[in-house]
């Protein structure tokens, strides 16, 4: 039988591989191009398009005309239906564009209309992450998997704040301030912290079918939804308690 911890290295009993996935998800060290699987959801969302990469579909809700280009104004406006205020909003801008334009352009000449190109989103992955998204932007469910079984460690069903931080330290390369911090809401560490405050419960907990779901995009719409019933409620002058 495989051994995935020794007493002698703590670190890798604290931290434990998923096991038994192949009971749940057929080959689940196979990356899937198009949909993002789980031991729960072993066929994905069906709301997924068939015709774009799991990373793809985790962008596509600020691609606002759907041509396949996501202009800064695109970004302004997706954080703002998401909940995020003027200054949020406004500061991931450039810390979204600056960082991930110039890779996803056909050519080396950067463009100063800073657009990011949805075919191309691949080139933007950068160090220190989890690994669920392959380098060609398929999702890999095993790496999903090892999520929870290492950082769930109360059989929540999700990630708690500490879990959060602790995922996200854990997966710091050496020398790699982008992945890091350098860019505070899509890089690994200010992505998952924004998430978090985003789309925990009252009791602080991010479920992981919502985790899930960034991965494919499909929270986004949801939480857009959210956001405008509730400004909706709250500008009714027939105020439900």
């Amino acid at each position: 039988m495989p051994v995935s911890g020794i007493p002698e290295y703590p670190v890798t009993l604290e931290h434990s591989p998923p096991a038994d996935l192949d009971k749940y998800i057929p080959n689940p060290g196979m990356p899937r191009a198009n949909k993002a699987v789980s031991r729960e959801k072993p066929d994905g969302d069906p709301r997924s398009p068939t015709n774009r990469t799991v990373l793809q579909q985790h962008v596509m809700f600020w691609d606002r005309d759907s041509d396949g280009v996501i202009w800064p104004i695109d970004t302004f406006v997706g954080f703002r239906r998401l909940g995020f205020n003027m200054l949020i909003s406004a500061l991931a801008v450039p810390f979204i564009h600056f960082s991930f334009s110039y890779p996803t352009l056909k050519s080396w000449i950067p463009d100063p209309r800073l657009p990011i190109y949805l075919d191309r989103i691949h080139r933007t992955k950068h160090g220190s992450d989890s690994e669920v998204y392959d380098n060609e932007g398929r999702f890999v469910p095993e790496k999903f998997e090892e999520l929870f079984s290492k950082y769930d460690r109360d059989n929540k069903g999700g990630l708690g704040w500490r879990d959060i931080q602790e995922l996200v330290y854990s997966h710091m390369n050496i020398n790699d301030p982008v992945g890091w911090y350098g860019n505070p809401t899509w890089a690994e560490g200010g992505k998952w912290e924004r998430g978090g405050l985003l789309l925990r419960d009252h009791k602080g907990l991010v479920s992981k079918e919502k985790i899930r779901g960034v991965y494919d995009g499909t929270i986004w719409e949801t939480v857009a939804r959210e956001v405008e019933e509730r400004k909706k409620r709250n500008a009714s002058p027939y105020k439900q308690d």
